[in-house]
C-alpha cells in the first residue's frame, strides 16, 4: 500500500478528531501496534466472511495470531474457520520463492474447497522483502477464474485501527458494487409492507448476537444486504451499494466504508449500538427515521413497544438484585460507551471505563453517560486494574478474557465481555442473557468461601494451647 493511501485512511472527516480542524488521526506511536498491528485489524475486519478462502502470506506465527480466538458464528459455511498460510521460513525469504508459494496456495485453497472467493493478506515479510502480491493475485484470478483479493494490511502499517480501515477500503474498491441482490422472494414478501434494504457495518455476530437482532428488522420489513462482516457471504458484499441506509454497530475503525458508500451511492449512515434497551430502540427508530417511510416508522414504534414491555418484565426479577452495584468496565471501541448503557439500563453504577481502543468520539459518548468527571483508563496492566477496583471501590471487573485470571486471582466476580465469550448480550433478549450472568457472577457463593479463613488455619489454632495460640 503506498504512504498516501495509508494517509488518507487517517483523514476520516467523520471521526471527532477531524471535526475538530486537525489534519487526520495521529500517526501511530512505537510500540502501539502491540495489542494489535494492522495485519491483525484487517484479519479481524473480514474473518467472519464465512465462505471466503482466507490465506495469510507470511509466517506460521501471523497466521496463528488471531485464529478462531473471537467468537463469531456463522449459519452455513464453516471455512472461515480453516486456518490458511503460505508458512515462510527464512529459506523461502533467501531464495526468493514467496510468489511461487502464494500462487500455489491459492490453487490448492481453489482446487480443495471451492470457495466463492479467495482473500490473502500480506504481512510484514512479504511486503518488506517486495513480493509482487497484487500480480501474483491477478495472475491467479485469471488462472483459476474466482476473485482473488489482496488485502495489503503489513502489519508495521499501523494499529489494528488501521488495518480495519484498509480492509474496509479493498471491499469498497474491489468487492462492493460488482453484483446486483437477488429480488424479495415471494414468499417473503407481504401485503402493503415495502421491503427496504440496509447495511450493518461491524456487526462481527459475536457468540450468536446478530441473530437476536435479524428478527426484529426482518418483522419490520427490513432486509439486511449485508453485514460486514459476521455470519456475511461474499456475495452479500458485493451488494451493499444498494442498501437504502447503513448502520455502523461497532468499529469506528471501519467508518470509511460507511463514508464511501454515502459518497458514492447516497446512502445514509449512523453510528449505532445493540447493546441495552434504549440503544436497541433507538438503532432501530434510527433506520426508520434515514428510509422515511411512515408504514415503517409506526410498525417500528408498535415493535417497540412490545419488546420493551417484554424486556422489562424479563429484567423485572434481576433488577433488585443489581441495582446500586459498582462495577469497572475494562474493554475499548464501541463496548466502552454501548455497554456503559446496558449497564446503566439495569440500575448498575459504572465506576470507569476503559479506553485502550477508543477513538476520541468513544470517549465522548462515555463522558455523556457517565459525567465529564469519569474516570477513563487508559493502560490497564494488572497492578492498575486491581488497584483502581480497590481504589474505586468497585464490586465486580467486566473486561476481556485476558484479564480473567488476574480478575480470580484477586478473588473478584468477572464477567467476560470480549469477542472470546460464549453468550449474546445484544438486543432485547440480550439484556436478559446480560444480567442473568452478571447476577450468577457478583451472587456466586464462592466468593464467600475464598474470601475468608481457610479451613484448617482455624482448625490449627483451636488445637494449640491457649498461651501457643495467644
Amino acid at each position: 500500500m503506498k504512504p498516501q493511501d495509508i494517509r488518507a485512511l487517517m483523514d476520516q472527516p467523520a471521526c471527532a478528531h477531524n471535526a475538530k480542524g486537525k489534519s487526520g488521526c495521529a500517526k501511530p506511536k512505537p510500540g502501539a501496534a502491540a495489542g494489535g498491528c494492522a495485519f491483525d485489524g484487517a484479519q479481524i475486519a473480514l474473518l467472519p466472511i464465512a465462505d471466503v478462502a482466507h490465506i495469510v502470506h507470511g509466517a506460521i506465527g501471523c497466521a496463528g495470531s488471531s485464529w478462531e480466538n473471537r467468537g463469531t458464528r456463522s449459519t452455513g459455511p464453516s471455512l472461515y474457520a480453516t486456518g490458511m498460510t503460505t508458512d515462510l521460513t527464512e529459506q523461502d525469504v533467501i531464495m526468493g520463492r514467496g510468489e511461487k508459494r502464494l500462487f500455489h496456495a491459492i490453487k490448492q485453497a481453489i482446487s480443495t474447497y471451492d470457495p466463492a472467493a479467495v482473500f490473502v493478506y500480506a504481512t510484514c515479510i512479504p511486503a518488506l522483502i517486495g513480493d509482487d502480491m497484487e500480480a501474483v493475485c491477478a495472475a491467479a484470478q485469471e488462472a483459476f477464474a474466482k476473485p482473488v483479493v489482496l488485502v495489503d494490511s503489513a502489519g508495521f502499517y499501523g494499529t489494528k485501527q488501521m488495518g480495519s480501515r484498509i480492509a474496509g477500503e479493498v471491499m469498497v474498491k474491489h468487492v462492493i458494487g460488482t453484483r446486483e441482490p437477488d429480488p424479495v422472494p415471494a414468499a417473503a414478501a407481504r401485503p402493503g409492507i415495502k421491503v427496504h434494504d440496509v447495511n450493518l457495518i461491524g456487526e462481527y455476530n459475536i457468540a450468536g448476537e446478530l441473530w437476536h437482532t435479524l428478527p426484529l428488522l426482518d418483522e419490520l420489513g427490513i432486509r439486511v444486504l449485508c453485514t460486514l462482516s459476521g455470519d456475511a457471504r461474499y456475495r452479500e458484499v458485493q451488494t451493499m451499494h444498494r442498501a437504502e441506509a447503513t448502520m455502523v454497530v461497532c468499529a469506528r475503525a471501519m467508518v470509511n466504508v460507511a463514508r464511501s458508500l454515502e459518497k458514492r451511492w447516497g446512502i445514509p449512515w449512523f453510528e449505532g449500538s445493540f447493546y441495552g434497551v434504549s440503544d436497541v430502540s433507538a438503532a432501530l427508530r434510527s433506520f426508520a427515521r434515514l428510509i422515511g417511510d411512515p408504514g415503517l416508522a409506526a410498525r417500528t414504534e408498535a415493535l417497540i413497544a412490545r419488546e420493551e414491555a417484554k424486556a422489562e418484565a424479563a429484567l423485572a426479577p434481576w433488577r433488585p438484585r443489581l441495582k446500586g452495584k459498582r462495577v469497572l468496565l475494562y474493554t475499548g471501541g464501541v463496548k466502552s460507551w454501548s455497554v456503559v448503557s446496558a449497564l446503566q439500563d439495569l440500575g448498575i453504577e459504572v465506576v470507569a471505563s476503559g479506553t485502550r481502543k477508543s477513538t476520541e468520539e468513544d470517549k465522548a459518548r462515555i463522558r455523556d453517560l457517565m459525567g465529564e468527571n469519569a474516570v477513563l483508563i487508559e493502560e490497564g496492566s494488572a497492578p492498575q486494574l486491581l488497584q483502581a477496583v480497590a481504589d474505586l471501590k468497585a464490586d465486580m471487573l467486566i473486561a476481556g478474557g485476558r484479564n480473567q485470571y488476574v480478575s480470580l486471582k484477586a478473588r473478584i466476580p468477572f464477567l467476560d465481555i470480549n469477542q472470546e465469550r460464549d453468550f449474546a448480550y445484544a438486543g432485547y433478549a440480550g439484556m436478559a442473557e446480560l444480567a442473568r450472568r452478571l447476577a450468577l457472577s457478583l451472587e456466586s457463593p464462592i466468593w464467600k468461601a475464598v474470601r475468608s479463613a481457610p479451613p484448617w488455619r482455624a482448625t490449627a489454632e483451636n488445637s494449640l494451647p491457649k498461651e501457643a495460640a495467644e
